[in-house]
């Protein structure tokens, strides 16, 4: 089945300064793309964000992660696999209460994800079989998308605005992905074989 976006939204994209651990440093140099991915053959859940070839974004959720709000068009999560934290500056409130929203949706799926595959032996249906799971992906994302035909005018604009218009922008996306993260790979190989020579040295 391979990874399939959810959900997609514009913010300016940020993390946080890895020596103070306070400050912010842009990591986008506008608003991006930023993506909810769902990756049934692994059944997990990632938010990509590709800026020009390079992947800004590109965080596992799980279950223990939180997404906190720390202004109105601003709220952050700490992603201890990345060690660090992304920081997301939206341009209304309405697209950062609507990226809120998905964040607990994906952590709750999460969940019944992780619940599932540490085992349930009972033969009746398990409502968070991964089956079961993507059917309520699904509802959530239609209901989410739903959403855009609610409101003002503005709010409706920048709601359809956000989210993916065609199949092709979608494949478009993908494929923008797929060559970043395989330069980031790339580089993380390199930087693996650097390191290895400097303990060898």
């Amino acid at each position: 089945m391979g990874e399939q976006p959810i959900f997609t939204t514009k913010a300016h994209v940020f993390q946080i300064d890895p020596k103070t651990k306070k400050n912010w440093i842009p990591a986008s140099s506008s608003a991006v793309l930023v993506s909810y991915y769902f990756d049934g053959s692994r059944n997990s859940y990632r938010i990509i964000s590709v800026e020009g070839s390079k992947a800004i974004i590109n965080s596992t959720i799980t279950s223990n992660m939180t997404f906190t709000k720390t202004s109105q068009k601003f709220g952050q999560w700490s992603d201890p696999r990345a060690n660090t934290v992304y920081g997301l500056g939206f341009g209304t409130e309405a697209d950062l209460a609507q990226f809120v929203e998905k964040f607990r949706e994906v952590k709750e799926l999460t969940r019944q994800l992780e619940a599932n595959t540490n085992g349930s032996t009972s033969d009746e249906p398990d409502p968070s079989s991964p089956a079961a799971v993507i059917s309520q992906m699904r509802s959530l994302h239609a209901r989410t998308s739903s959403m855009s035909s609610v409101g003002s005018e503005n709010d409706r604009r920048s709601l359809t605005n956000s989210l993916p218009v065609s199949e092709s922008q979608v494949k478009y996306e993908n494929d923008r992905l797929k060559i970043a993260l395989a330069q980031s790979s790339a580089n993380a190989k390199k930087m693996g074989d650097r390191i290895t020579n400097i303990k060898k040295q």
